[in-house]
């Protein structure tokens, strides 16, 4: 494969900067156009011919640009770069738009992740990477084009090693969809603890926007409860879990989620949730004026993911394994 290209849009600028520092490579040059009519035009400003490039781009919605905003940026721009010679594109997508409708649970229901990768594959993208997709399964079946799906699994445990040392602990599934996910971390901090980590999971049905379901089955009593998910958007799923957590004896209550999309009612939703500490990455990066994190404080912890990506890159270029990367940590 040919010289690495790394390149980063927008607002996923700094976060590339980083991955960048970690890979030993300056960021490619490219042009950002917008026109007085809301259109935009990207181009690379420099040859990519028979290059492996990696367009680096969190897809969350943000002021001024929507989630099928950045999408659409981002599809154009790996367009130019196989239009312009690039061997080998591949989207890196932090936090990838549209995955949480992956299947048809009504009548009618569109499929969204399968429409992205329908996308993606017009595009002639050659893979897309991203951490922590709201479901594996259906990420890795809905796209025709290699998938890479990391996780923060290791970075999470790592950072709630020393916070647990010898008290018993438990991770928490705020859904059964979440469950799998939730048990692989588990696992990992089960090992990395070398003691028997208890597990719980939580009921939820949502329809048409309403959040139902009160069973809670599992061991927190007296234990640290890490309550695991993909991301955060309202806040409402990490409360219910959280409250569920101190009616059933938990000693403290802590949320991981990889993704801080944190929408306006999170704010208010968190800072009044009986949470001791939730950790995000910044795979969405947070702004200093965000209402979330004011109101969550010294109670909100955010772990790099840059050098996850920056290894997932490294590896891909160089034909490594992503299989090892995971299950080791970056």
């Amino acid at each position: 494969m040919g010289k690495l290209s790394l390149f980063a849009l927008s607002s996923s600028r700094a976060f590339g900067e980083a991955v960048a520092q970690r890979l030993g490579v300056e960021l490619a040059p490219l042009e950002e156009r917008a026109f007085e009519d809301g259109e935009y035009k990207l181009r690379p400003l420099t040859s990519v011919r028979g290059h492996d490039a990696y367009v680096l781009f969190s897809l969350h919605g943000e002021s001024g640009a929507s989630s099928a905003d950045k999408l659409l940026k981002l599809l154009f721009f790996i367009g130019a770069l196989k239009d312009s010679g690039a061997a080998r594109v591949t989207a890196v997508a932090p936090y990838l738009c549209f995955s949480r409708k992956d299947r048809r649970t009504k009548p009618r229901d569109p499929i969204t992740t399968r429409y992205v990768a329908q996308l993606f594959e017009a595009m002639r993208t050659d893979a897309v990477m991203t951490v922590d997709v709201h479901n594996i399964a259906a990420f890795e079946n809905a796209f025709r084009c290699e998938t890479i799906p990391l996780d923060a699994h290791a970075l999470f445990a790592r950072h709630f090693e020393p916070l647990i040392g010898e008290a018993p602990a438990a991770v928490v599934s705020p859904d059964l969809g979440g469950e799998k996910r939730a048990e692989l971390f588990r696992q990992r901090l089960d090992r990395m603890l070398r003691r028997p980590v208890a597990k719980a999971f939580m009921d939820k049905t949502r329809s048409e926007g309403e959040v139902t379901g009160e069973i809670f089955a599992g061991d927190v009593n007296g234990r640290i409860a890490i309550i695991l998910d993909d991301l955060i958007a309202g806040g409402g799923t990490s409360a219910r879990a959280a409250a569920a957590c101190r009616t059933h004896g938990a000693a403290r209550v802590f949320v991981a989620a990889t993704h801080g999309v944190f929408a306006k009612a999170a704010a208010q939703t968190l800072r009044d949730a009986p949470i001791d500490g939730v950790v995000i990455t910044d795979a969405v990066p947070l702004h200093g004026d965000d209402a979330t994190a004011q109101a969550l404080g010294e109670r909100l912890t955010i772990v790099s993911v840059a050098d996850l990506f920056a290894q997932a890159i490294s590896r891909r270029h160089e034909n490594g394994s992503i299989t090892e990367l995971l299950a080791e940590g970056p």
